[in-house]
């Protein structure tokens, strides 16, 4: 899986949280529902916990034709 970030997630979200990684944002897109964003139809919401922290990580992110464009992840 190829993961393309938008500007807001380059700029802003690194810089908070550095332990999050594109190993635990592929873990939380395989594993969990496609729960669709109550404000675009063509956004996706993936919701899980990551091992070994447990921390519930959301990644809000659109499916390209073999891509995922990433535009914000919440911890």
């Amino acid at each position: 899986m190829e993961i393309e970030y938008s500007k807001h997630w380059l700029v802003k979200h690194p810089k908070k949280k550095k332990d999050i990684t594109n190993d635990a944002i592929e873990f939380a897109i395989k594993n969990s529902k496609e729960l669709r964003d109550r404000h675009w139809k063509d956004i996706f919401n993936a919701i899980s916990r990551i091992p070994p922290s447990r921390r519930i990580l959301k990644v809000v992110y659109k499916k390209l034709e073999a891509k995922v464009f990433i535009t914000s992840r919440f911890v």
